[in-house]
Order: C-alpha cells, then sequence, then structure tokens
C-alpha cells in the first residue's frame, strides 16, 4: 500500500483574502479572524450532547517525551482539515474520518533549545486573482517554531515556489538584538491573514538579557513574501508615539515587547489587533524606566500599511511577566439600540477589558488605581495601573498569610510561613530581594487561552487560573549559591541588569496550590448588563482524594469554544477530560477522557451533513505529566455514524523515522513475523548505531526489546519499548526506556515515530 507522499522542504514547480467561512467551516483559529470562538452549527445541543462519542483518531507520530507542546486548532478550509505539529509537519486530513490526504515536513531544527517548543496551528488564504485549479491558489501558511515563514499549496502539500527564497522567508533577519542563541527567537502562533498580507509576530525568550530581540511585527505579501511593513510597539525614534513614555533615550536598547499570541483581523475596517507583551526582562526594569509603551498593550493598526492607529497598554512598566497572552476577541456589541465594534482583551491578571475598537476607547469604566511601591534600589514601579470593574476582575487580587492553604494543617502552615516571610501586599507588588507572592501569576487570570464570544446571548466565557508564584530577584553575584540552595527553581539570568530572577510556584510539598481553591474556573460576564453570569470550578486534580476536590477546579491551558447549539467544549485541564457545559448556566452536561491532556482550543465543524468536534491531545512537558500525539473527533451517535478504527493490523514490515530523545536519531525498523512474535533489525543516526529487534504484538500494541551497539560513542545498550499500530497500520508509534553503557543514571527515555515504507 502507498502512503500519502510526504514533502521536505521541496518546492512545487509552478487581491487574496482570508479563507471564507462557510457555517460549517473553521478557516481561522478562533473560527474567524476576530477570533470569537464561536460556531454557528447547531446540531450538537444540550439535549443531545450527552450522546456524543468517538468518530475517529489520528496520530501525527511526532511524540516527544517531557519536550514540546502540540496546542495546534486544526482548520476546516475547503472540505479538508489542516493542522500542524511542534516539529514542523503540517497534516492535511479528511475531515469525515480523519484519513490523511496529505503532509509536508519543514523539518524544524530538534536540536535548537527551545523555550516554547510548541505550535498552535496554521493559516489559510485565498488568492482571488488565481484562476481554478491553480497551484497555491489557496496556500496553507506555517510559521515554524525555527522561525521561518512557509507557504503551501493547500491542494497537494507542495511548498509554493514564488514564495520567498527557496519558498521560506527566513524570520530572524533584520531584527534589532540579533539572537544570542538560536532557540531565543521563535514563532508559537499562526500568522494572521489581512487582504494579500500574512502577519507574524514572535516568541522571544523571558529573562535572559535586557536587550532582547526586538519585537516587532512584520506583513509579508501572500504570494512573493515580500515584506510589505513592519511595526515595532517599542518607539525606537523621537516622535514615534509612546516615545515620551520612556525615560531618556531607554527606548532605543530595549528588546522584546513581542506578539507572542494570536492577531486578530478586522477587515471591514482595515484594522490588525495585536497583543503585545512585556519588554525584557521581565521582572527588573531599571533599565527600562517609565510606563513603556507599547509593551503590555493591545495596539492597533492599519493592517494596509502598518500605521499606528491606537493603544491601550493593560499594565504600565511590567515588573511581572504580565503579557497581554490572548487574542484580542473581536465582536459587536449591544448596548441602548446600538451595535458597537468591540473588543475584548483578557489578561493574565484576571482583567477584562473591553474596548472600542475603532478608538481604544474603553466601553465599560477603568480607574487607574495606586499600587505598591519597590524597594529595590534602581527600581521605580509605575505609581498606578488600569483596574476596571469589580465584575471584569475575574480572580482574587490578594493572597495574606491568613488565606494561605493547605490539605492538612501541616501543608497550610508551611504555605503561611512562606507567604509571611513575603511581600504580600496584592496585585502589582514589585519583585523584591526578600521573594515577593505574585498573584495572579504568569499563568494568569487568563493566559493564551483567551475567551470566546456569543453575541447573540452577550456572553464572554472564558477560563482562569488562581495558582501563585514567588518572585525573588537574586543580586548578581549571589546567583550561584542561590540555585545550590534551590536547583528546582526556575532562573533567569537578566544579563544586563544588576539581578537574577527566580521564579517558583508557590505549592505545598504535596503540590497543592497555597492558594484556596478553585484554582481552575470557567466564567461567563454578561456584556449586556456588566456582571458575572455563573461561574464554576473547572476540572479535577486527579492526584487528591479529598471527598471536596472534586469543586477544587484545575490549573487550565487551552481555551473554551462555544456553539450556536448552546455549548461550550473545553479541554485543558490536569483530569485529561473534554468537557460541555451549557453555557446559559455553566452546569457540566458530558464529558470524556482523553489519552493525554488537551492544551489546545477545541473546534467544530459540518462534514457529510454531520457535526464534529476535534481537539489535539499533546500533553505539556511543564504543566502536566504525560506527552502524546493525538487529534480525536467526536460527533452524535446515531445511523452513519464513523467509528474509530478498531482494525487489527500486521507488525511485520519497513519502517522509516525517527527516535527522539535529547537528539533527534533517524532510524530505520524491519520486524518479520517469526511464529507468534516478531524477529528484526534496526539501524539509527546520531550517533549510528544497530542492532536487532524482538517483538511481540497484542492487538495492535506492540513491545520490543533491542539491543544496539554505537561504535562512535565505544558503547552498548538496549531499547526496552511500547507502541502502538496507528492510522490504518502506517504508523509505529510510541516510547522506548534505554538502558545500558549507551544510557545515563536513570536510563534514558525516548519517544519514537516510524512509517510504514511503501511495499
Amino acid at each position: 500500500m502507498k502512503i500519502p507522499a510526504t514533502f521536505t522542504l521541496l518546492c512545487a514547480m509552478a487581491t487574496g483574502a482570508a479563507a471564507q467561512a462557510a457555517p460549517g467551516d473553521w478557516p481561522a483559529y478562533g473560527r474567524d479572524a476576530g477570533g470569537s470562538r464561536f460556531s454557528p452549527l447547531a446540531s450538537i445541543t444540550p439535549a443531545n450532547v450527552a450522546s456524543l462519542q468517538p468518530a475517529w483518531i489520528y496520530r501525527t507520530g511526532d511524540f516527544m517525551w517531557q519536550r514540546g507542546r502540540f496546542e495546534a486548532t486544526p482548520l476546516l478550509v475547503g472540505g479538508t482539515l489542516y493542522l500542524a505539529t511542534p516539529l514542523g509537519r503540517v497534516i492535511a486530513l479528511d475531515p469525515a474520518n480523519g484519513a490523511e490526504r496529505w503532509v509536508y515536513d519543514a523539518r524544524v531544527d530538534f536540536d535548537r533549545d527551545y523555550g516554547d517548543f510548541a505550535n498552535r496551528g496554521v493559516a489559510a488564504w485565498h488568492d482571488s486573482a488565481a484562476g481554478p485549479g491553480a497551484t497555491c491558489g489557496r496556500r496553507i501558511f506555517l510559521a515554524t517554531v525555527d522561525s521561518r515563514l512557509i507557504a503551501l499549496d493547500a491542494a497537494t502539500g507542495l511548498a509554493c515556489q514564488d514564495f520567498g527564497t527557496r519558498c521560506t522567508v527566513v524570520l530572524q533577519h533584520d531584527i534589532l538584538h540579533r539572537p544570542d542563541y538560536p532557540g531565543e527567537y521563535e514563532v508559537t502562533s499562526p500568522p494572521a491573514i489581512a487582504g494579500d498580507l500574512v502577519i507574524v509576530g514572535s516568541a522571544i525568550a523571558d529573562n535572559h538579557r535586557a536587550d532582547a530581540p526586538s519585537g516587532v511585527v512584520r506583513a509579508f505579501d501572500a504570494r512573493t513574501g515580500r515584506e510589505r511593513w513592519s511595526f515595532d510597539p517599542i518607539p525606537r525614534t523621537a516622535g514615534a508615539p509612546g516615545r515620551e513614555t520612556w525615560q531618556g533615550t531607554s527606548a532605543d536598547a530595549a528588546g522584546a515587547a513581542n506578539a507572542w499570541s494570536v492577531i486578530s483581523v478586522d477587515a471591514a475596517h482595515d484594522l490588525v489587533l495585536i497583543p503585545v507583551g512585556s519588554a525584557s526582562p521581565d521582572f527588573f526594569g531599571g533599565q527600562r524606566l517609565g510606563e513603556d509603551r507599547w509593551a503590555d498593550a493591545v495596539v492597533a493598526l492599519r493592517a494596509s500599511t502598518g500605521k499606528f492607529v491606537w493603544g491601550f497598554q493593560v499594565v504600565h512598566h511590567d515588573l511581572w511577566d504580565d503579557d497581554v497572552p490572548a487574542q484580542p476577541v473581536l465582536f459587536t456589541l449591544h448596548r441602548n439600540g446600538k451595535d458597537i465594534a468591540a473588543l475584548a482583551q483578557v489578561t493574565k491578571m484576571g482583567h477584562v477589558f473591553i474596548l472600542d475598537r475603532l478608538t481604544g476607547t474603553p466601553l465599560f469604566p477603568v480607574e487607574e488605581r495606586p499600587v505598591p511601591k519597590s524597594d529595590v534600589p534602581g527600581e521605580e514601579a509605575w505609581p498606578t495601573q488600569p483596574f476596571p470593574l469589580p465584575a471584569f476582575r475575574l480572580v482574587p487580587e490578594s493572597l495574606p498569610a491568613s488565606d494561605a492553604f493547605g490539605t492538612t494543617p501541616e501543608t497550610a502552615a508551611a504555605c503561611r510561613d512562606v507567604i509571611a516571610h513575603s511581600r504580600s501586599e496584592g496585585i502589582f507588588t514589585p519583585p523584591s530581594l526578600q521573594g515577593t507572592v505574585v498573584y495572579p501569576g504568569n499563568l494568569g487570570g487568563s493566559n493564551w487561552s483567551a475567551a470566546a464570544v456569543d453575541e447573540a446571548r452577550g456572553l464572554l466565557i472564558t477560563p482562569v487560573n488562581r495558582l501563585p508564584f514567588l518572585i525573588t530577584l537574586v543580586p548578581r553575584d549571589q546567583l550561584h549559591s542561590a540555585y545550590m540552595a534551590k536547583p528546582q527553581a526556575e532562573y533567569g539570568r537578566q544579563t544586563g541588569t544588576p539581578y537574577a530572577m527566580r521564579r517558583e510556584m508557590l505549592l505545598a510539598a504535596n503540590h497543592v496550590p497555597c492558594t484556596p481553591p478553585p484554582w481552575g474556573s470557567l466564567i461567563a460576564l454578561d456584556l449586556k448588563s456588566g456582571s458575572v453570569k455563573w461561574n464554576v470550578p473547572l476540572g479535577t486534580v486527579p492526584w487528591l482524594t479529598d471527598s471536596a476536590a472534586k469543586h477544587w477546579g484545575s490549573l487550565n491551558i487551552g481555551g473554551a469554544m462555544a456553539t450556536a447549539g448552546g455549548l461550550v467544549f473545553i479541554a485543558g485541564t490536569w483530569d485529561h477530560q473534554l468537557r460541555a457545559l451549557d453555557i446559559e448556566s455553566g452546569r457540566e452536561l458530558w464529558s470524556t477522557p482523553l489519552p493525554v491532556g488537551a492544551h489546545a482550543l477545541p473546534m467544530t465543524y459540518e462534514a457529510g451533513g454531520r457535526q464534529y468536534v476535534v481537539v489535539v491531545a499533546g500533553g505539556h512537558d511543564r504543566l502536566d505529566p504525560g506527552m502524546g500525539d493525538y487529534v480525536l473527533a467526536f460527533t452524535l451517535a446515531g445511523p452513519g455514524a464513523p467509528r474509530p478504527d478498531t482494525t487489527r493490523y500486521q507488525a511485520a514490515g519497513d519502517y522509516a523515522g525517527d527516535i527522539r530523545s535529547g537528539q533527534l536519531h533517524v532510524t530505520t525498523m524491519s520486524l518479520r513475523a517469526a511464529g507468534d512474535s516478531l524477529t528484526g533489525t534496526y539501524a539509527f543516526t546520531n550517533p549510528t548505531g544497530s542492532g536487532t529487534v524482538a517483538a511481540r504484538q497484542t492487538g495492535n500494541i506492540v513491545t520490543f526489546t533491542a539491543p544496539f551497539s554505537a561504535p562512535e560513542k565505544h558503547c552498548e545498550g538496549t531499547m526496552t519499548g511500547r507502541g502502538e499500530l496507528a492510522d490504518g497500520g502506517r504508523l509505529f508509534v510510541g516510547r522506548i526506556l534505554i538502558t545500558g553503557a549507551c544510557s545515563g543514571t536513570p536510563p534514558d527515555s525516548a519517544t519514537f515515530g516510524l512509517w510504514r515504507r511503501a511495499r
């Protein structure tokens, strides 16, 4: 059987618009260019959602262990489902059954030190000037974590030869402050499409240095890849908007203020709306005194030219890593008989700002309030910060020692002691040398999960976290001793400042947050009345057995999707569930277990007259044990409903792919039936090695033992593995344990993805 073609950095010989949305499509990351995360589909309702069942399962094979974040939300455009993986593979699937149509492999550089080895999806664009069936008339744009922009023909997966240089735009070129190391400058979110422009931000490593790479946002011609405009949120030149908010010439050398999250587009008003992160570094700003506009802001640009229109800063002189983390959500606010072009911006502080998207003016009151001062030499915290109305502040804003939580008196006392010996004066308490409780922490409040808006109901739905962090500034000459005292904490050198930083989740010894639960919630805001409609705990913490723990919620990263059927779908929790809730009440109506955590936004579409709900489950390398590579589709039970493939496939055959440990090892394997077992050989690179395989198959699960010799390393070892035959038997994917002289102590873990070779 011939497998679908995989194209590896090949160029095919050969007035635009973002993909237009039919009711059953999902043509952009948040379904529409404004990120509403709302679908007009209504076949699945509160009355029948209990009969939702698995329809198909696809595995990408890009399975990694303790590294990477498969956070993609697929697109449904032109009858095909498109998604991307952190390793840079773009995959096109049949939406009705998950069958693979084509794969493109961008061969992401596996050896780079990525701070966020993630991918959240692709973008689609239709060239209205192209004739029917023209090559690259519809394009899929991939922005890779190793900072390349690639255009693909949506029909074939071949790279578009007329785009960029050798089919690629290299995004690290022409930025202020070149990266110190290859992984310092990344792209983790999909591009935005505005007319015939493809717009890209960047993810820049936090806390490495004060003069980090610039956070410039750039627009490229969707046909040629030529740069059309660029915008740096830090005003570098005299007279640039916001320049007066930087003390002296500090804006000249500052770095970051980058747009790492998803960018929104308002085509009707020729606007692009950009969520901007903090200037570098996150936790000390003595070298960038002032308000620091337009860092930590939502900024509106003229989409056709990149010219500044307005900005709204959610944090002045950020000292807390309070990036604007989420896509600005564009919607129409119905108020007093008028329709107002509005924007909702959720934030890490748990603050929700509702703005007029044509002017940036708040549509609900915002007040500048005094906040605590810094006691760190050289630092000057901004004296006030913007606060929305109480209903739009979704999480607690202080954690006094008296509120410390624990599941036992001992754990509560330990939390109380840490808080009592730290600065903890409420939200916006600056980092300090003694340690500061930062609450909410950098995971939120809200994060890139963003919000969904149901315009007809006038509801905004967003997940939030309640997780505190302890931030300590460390004088540079004390960094080594600080690390030796707490090696398990996260450190950042913040080169170019007097202080390094140490960041710790404020958890008890049993990994329970020191804050009172719920630790994760889903909240609905009534945008008509400016009040909270409902607020419910989201998820559970599986390792807690207390009978009350089912009401304590879970840390969550992923996002909610709403439908005209009256449902909200969300995953992203520690308990690895996909849930459906009643949009009117927040009551959970259905849930299903997933193989690993799904830290991605669910999406929905229609194929063959049937509504599907799809979510990617890839785990999380820092927040959630267990990793995966799953794309899972669900639909209502009934006549003709598809079901996941349960055919038993024979493992015997020839395979090629990769083993992924700390490095990428190109691997081949041959398996042959030998009675009721299998035997074979395999070989790998980096370093070179080879050996024999003894395997057993039970259903589609194959376990094997594979001794090997690696002459370049002068060592031998044994791989013990367990894998699954997936995707119609074309893929062999799983995990291995490496023991022997070629391994470390404890033994090394690795993963593999091997594809069956065509016969």
